[in-house]
């Protein structure tokens, strides 16, 4: 009993002492050095922030999230595709005059304003999709034949939680080798220099060996410390990823207990994050909790 009050104790003190450090900035670099952050935003879904804000108000937050990362570029991960039900994806956009299994269309375009106005003032925007059980081919040819004229355009997006998970209910079906060299062929058939990324938080559903020019993005959340935050991204994550590009999506509601510490946790949290890892990556603040930082204001 006594030996398990002691390991507790040390390991509040460890969690304490790094909450600190990293607040304090005493194991931070030189704000002055080139950051590893090449493209830093926010994401942007129908249910994570109402009202949802204008347009004006997401350039506003993908540029803030940039200016924290030196030599970064303000970005987006943008979901025009999101679950209907347990097996259709919804598209927000009017059809191409078919129909497909498990894809219901929207009357008018909910994206094409926006990506208008990134287009002119410097955003990169990653299309994203929950596919449910539609087909991905169809998704990827639907979406980027549809917004491949916008120059903010440049990549595409699998949220991995959502592939096939009428099978798997709220893990999604792992991704194999075949299915992520296929997608990322599709992707780059519209264009050589758009990414896939696949975003999961359990590296076992991400493909077991290839890699290709694919970014993986973790969205892990309901972490217990600051410090496995950390591992879990770093060590876990970015690691075995190593030299793939890595992605966080951070700022979720249910670790507000960890960022909330932090005087400006979507600068403050990024940075510890983004300077643990060796490779390049992404910083996304998730927007359930846009308001909660500020980084949408109206």
């Amino acid at each position: 009993m006594v030996r398990t009050e002691i390991k507790t104790f040390l390991m509040l003190l460890f969690t304490g002492l790094f909450m600190c450090s990293a607040i304090n900035g005493q194991d931070k670099k030189d704000d002055n050095l080139s950051s590893n952050v090449i493209y830093a935003g926010t994401r942007s879904s129908s249910y994570g922030v109402r009202p949802f804000p204008s347009v004006n108000a997401w350039e506003k937050a993908f540029k803030t999230m940039s200016s924290y990362y030196q030599g970064s570029e303000p970005a987006a991960v943008w979901i025009v595709g999101e679950m209907a039900n347990k097996n259709s994806c919804r598209l927000f956009f009017p059809s191409d005059g078919k129909t497909y299994d498990n894809i219901i269309f929207n009357d008018t375009d909910k994206h094409e304003s926006f990506l208008n106005h990134f287009d002119s003032t410097g955003i990169k925007v990653f299309l994203q999709v929950e596919s449910g059980s539609a087909d991905m081919l169809t998704l990827i040819d639907l979406v980027l034949s549809r917004y491949k004229h916008h120059p903010c355009v440049i990549g595409f997006g699998v949220d991995v939680e959502w592939y096939k998970v009428a099978e798997k209910p709220g893990w999604g079906v792992n991704i194999t080798d075949a299915e992520a060299e296929l997608w990322e062929k599709k992707v780059k058939s519209y264009n050589p220099d758009y990414q896939l990324f696949l975003k999961h938080w359990d590296r076992s559903w991400m493909p077991p060996k290839y890699r290709g020019d694919i970014i993986f993005v973790n969205d892990s959340q309901q972490h217990a410390a600051l410090d496995s935050m950390v591992y879990d991204f770093d060590t876990y994550w970015a690691d075995y990823f190593n030299p793939n590009t890595v992605a966080f999506q951070i700022g979720y509601k249910s670790d507000m207990g960890i960022w909330g510490q932090f005087p400006n946790p979507p600068e403050d949290l990024g940075k510890l994050l983004s300077r643990a890892v060796k490779q390049k990556c992404c910083i996304f603040w998730v927007d359930f909790s846009l308001r909660d930082v500020k980084l949408i204001t109206e």
